[in-house]
């Protein structure tokens, strides 16, 4: 989950800081030469206190550092202020925290909140599929409703991109790409994890690619480790070991990424080497499907 904390946190930070700078006054409008109102300037609405009661409460919840107190405050705050602009801003710093925690059972909760709130917005989107497909085992009653929820929510993401994103004033132009490409990026691995957790190792394929290409300027190492298994397990294994090779080398020294990499360009290399190959079952086993698809990242 390290990838997608990352990008919500900054997304996070942003939206705090637009809220706030929105926030520290009451709107007026703006007044033209001769007295009279001009018109708002161009540009999305931007969330704000209606008023300074609303604005302090919102302060104040947003402080917590907890993610339940900060979960408690949030829900006193939506009581309270059922209208708010802000409260969508509260529960997504909340999300935040516990995305911090590693808590993925408190991301799906609140991710699912904030998708009702808003089910545009690209960033619960992703952090509610992506958790969900992570969770997901095979030995789970409701297994298929899961992976269902984290596909429409990942597919969502990847459609309303451009639309739903909430981009602060002013934000420089390459740090709104970079994260539309990191967000986008996620959501297609989350879809590739579904399909090969479901052994569709061709639809895994092309979206693990689609989340590679994304990222070329910040490589994943895990992403191209789930793209080695599924090209293997379709016997593509020239292909498998290119990308073993990229997990190999993007992957930080030490890691399980490293060693799993490792260990398939390993069985790969020797796999070509036979000329037996095409007779040869893909891996089933570690660093094959299940540790790769369904490793947290």
């Amino acid at each position: 989950m390290r990838v997608i904390l990352t990008m919500i946190s900054v997304l996070a930070a942003m939206s705090m800081a637009m809220a706030q700078a929105n926030t520290t006054k009451t709107p007026t409008p703006a007044q033209g030469a001769q007295g009279a109102a001009a018109p708002a300037p161009a540009g999305p609405h931007q969330p704000m206190a209606k008023t300074k009661e609303e604005y302090d409460a919102y302060v104040l919840a947003n402080s917590k550092t907890d993610p339940a107190q900060a979960e408690a405050a949030a829900d006193e705050y939506a009581q309270k202020f059922p209208a708010s602009e802000l409260k969508e801003l509260l529960y997504g710093h909340v999300m935040n925290l516990y995305q911090q925690q590693n808590n993925s059972a408190k991301v799906i909760v609140v991710g699912r909140k904030l998708i009702e709130m808003n089910p545009t917005n690209p960033v619960p989107l992703v952090a509610a599929a992506s958790a969900l497909a992570m969770d997901t085992r095979d030995s789970d009653m409701d297994r298929d409703a899961r992976y269902a929820e984290a596909s429409k929510d990942a597919q969502a993401a990847i459609d309303n991109m451009d639309i739903g994103l909430q981009v602060p004033p002013n934000t420089p132009p390459e740090r709104v790409t970079a994260a539309k490409s990191n967000l986008s990026s996620i959501a297609y691995d989350t879809l590739g994890v579904i399909a090969i957790n479901k052994k569709d190792y061709a639809s895994a394929e092309q979206n693990f690619q689609k989340a590679a290409d994304l990222m070329k300027d910040q490589p994943d190492a895990v992403v191209y480790l789930r793209l080695s298994v599924a090209q293997d397990n379709e016997k593509k294994y020239e292909a498998a070991l290119a990308s073993a090779n990229k997990a190999a080398q993007y992957a930080p020294d030490g890691s399980a990424e490293k060693n799993l990499a490792k260990q398939q360009q390993d069985r790969l290399q020797k796999l070509l080497a036979d000329k037996s190959a095409p007779s040869s079952a893909p891996a089933t086993t570690a660093p094959a499907t299940p540790p790769p698809a369904t490793t947290p990242h």
